[in-house]
């Protein structure tokens, strides 16, 4: 059969595949994010932490994600636990550095007059240095998104969720009548949850950056 029947036949297995794949992305990004702004906020204020910080995130994003996948079976098993510790450890760095750039960046003037009105330093992290912070941040969350969705998709080598599965079947079956629609499929199906993830980022940022501070 054609693609254009492929997708026909097949449109429920892969939506289903592209649903678990968008999902595992953005729940991996949603403590990566969590974790990352986390960590930048505890090291933008020391040279040698940041440092640090960016150095081991920037280490982990060299270790090759099918090894890592592979290190992480014999720890947590097959299936969502290694997917979500390998796709929350890839998505790190571009957060945890573009939180310490922009934290850094913050206009020390604005931060005196907040510590003039009598505002903690909680409170200036909060009102203050986060939300100037918050352009850079949403940009390594984007950043960190396209990443998680190609890398997800090798996730299947560990009976992980999502369109890899789709792929690997594929591969797998080279020289069926079917092999080149799955790799095909799996392939575009990333990609358009990749624009679809991108789109909704720039929504985000339209709606929660002031204009005045917007790049």
């Amino acid at each position: 059969m054609n693609f254009w029947e492929y997708l026909v036949n097949r449109h429920q297995q892969l939506l289903t595949d592209a649903y678990q794949h968008a999902s595992a992305v953005f729940q991996c990004m949603v403590v990566a994010t969590l974790l990352g702004v986390l960590i930048g906020v505890v090291s933008y204020r020391s040279e040698w932490a940041g440092n640090l910080a960016t150095t081991t995130t920037a280490t982990i994003l060299t270790v090759p994600a099918l090894a890592l996948i592979g290190l992480l079976i014999p720890l947590v098993g097959l299936g969502v636990p290694p997917t979500v510790v390998a796709l929350t450890l890839y998505g790190l760095l571009p957060v945890v550095r573009n939180a310490i750039v922009g934290l850094r960046g913050v206009d020390p003037t604005l931060v005196d007059a907040a510590t003039g009105i009598g505002m903690s330093r909680p409170a200036r992290l909060l009102r203050v240095e986060l939300p100037l912070a918050w352009p850079p941040i949403l940009t390594g969350i984007r950043v960190s998104t396209q990443m998680l969705m190609g890398i997800a998709a090798i996730a299947a080598y560990a009976s992980g969720p999502g369109l890899g599965n789709v792929i690997f079947r594929g591969l797998a079956s080279l020289g069926s009548a079917n092999a080149l629609n799955q790799v095909l499929a799996g392939t575009l199906g990333i990609i358009v949850l990749a624009l679809l993830f991108d789109a909704a980022y720039v929504l985000i940022g339209r709606l929660t950056i002031p204009r005045g501070i917007r790049a």
